[in-house]
């Protein structure tokens, strides 16, 4: 195993704000996926990773809640400073539903996500597909390279379903939602219509369901898996960490785990 031509950098992971860089490491160009943290957070995480943010040639947005959207309108207006204007691209009924994504219109060039569809940016195929979540509409990304190396990325899910499970097949870059543990959130202080939400089919993947699903997806592709979202009041930053190395251990497999935070970068490539 050796780096591949993406690289995965995850700015911030977690209920308090979401974004992730996909960057093709032969042009410099780059996707950034979800936008809810604030500007400086923004450029400061990617100039640890080492991108220039000028290269953005799009940002998608997986669903309209406020986490995955609050920051849009901040950082595209300190791209612009930049010279840089990347198109945004939201499913229709995302667009109707988030405050932030309307404050746009107008001003920036705003774009229809065909979910199920393809999409040609900066050289990367973008492949969205839906995932099952408690919003307008909501999706996660499989994104491959000219040379098909190829990243996926899902989080915001209660459930894997059949597409999103053959959307991630023979991805090299895996990022999986981990949001909570079980017994974490049965005891935690969250109101029972929370934790019931949280734990349903409309919610977020637990630690086991990741587990579960990255054992059907250990392929002979797989380098590297990220655990996403995750709980800072329904997990700690190791419980995931563990679940899904063990779940490596266990089949023999080489694939590296890492895990990602709220408050700084994880990159992997």
């Amino acid at each position: 195993m050796g780096a591949g031509r993406l690289k995965l950098h995850v700015l911030a992971s977690g209920s308090r704000g979401n974004a992730t860089v996909i960057e093709d490491a032969a042009t410099g160009k780059g996707i950034l996926v979800d936008c809810g943290i604030c500007k400086r957070d923004f450029f400061t995480r990617c100039d640890e990773a080492g991108f220039d943010p000028a290269r953005l040639a799009a940002i998608l947005v997986t669903h309209d809640h406020t986490d995955h959207t609050k920051g849009l309108g901040v950082v595209l207006r300190g791209l612009a400073k930049q010279g840089t204007a990347p198109a945004v691209y939201a499913d229709g009924a995302v667009r109707a539903e988030s405050s932030e994504l309307r404050a746009l219109e107008g001003s920036h060039d705003v774009r229809s996500l065909d979910i199920g569809g393809m999409l040609s940016l900066a050289g990367l195929s973008v492949h969205p597909f839906r995932t099952s979540h408690d919003a307008a509409s909501s999706c996660g990304f499989r994104i491959e390279a000219a040379d098909g190396d190829t990243a996926g990325l899902m989080t915001d899910t209660g459930i894997v379903t059949g597409e999103a499970h053959e959307a991630l097949l023979d991805v090299r870059l895996l990022a999986l939602e981990s949001n909570h543990d079980v017994q974490m959130l049965a005891d935690g202080p969250y109101p029972y219509p929370v934790k019931r939400r949280v734990g349903s089919d409309f919610g977020h993947l637990s630690n086991v369901q990741a587990a579960d699903e990255l054992a059907l997806l250990l392929g002979n592709r797989l380098e590297q898996v990220v655990a996403m979202h995750i709980s800072q009041n329904n997990n700690t930053y190791r419980m995931p960490g563990d679940a899904l190395s063990g779940v490596v251990e266990r089949e023999g497999h080489g694939a590296c785990v890492h895990v990602a935070y709220q408050s700084r970068l994880v990159s992997v490539q």
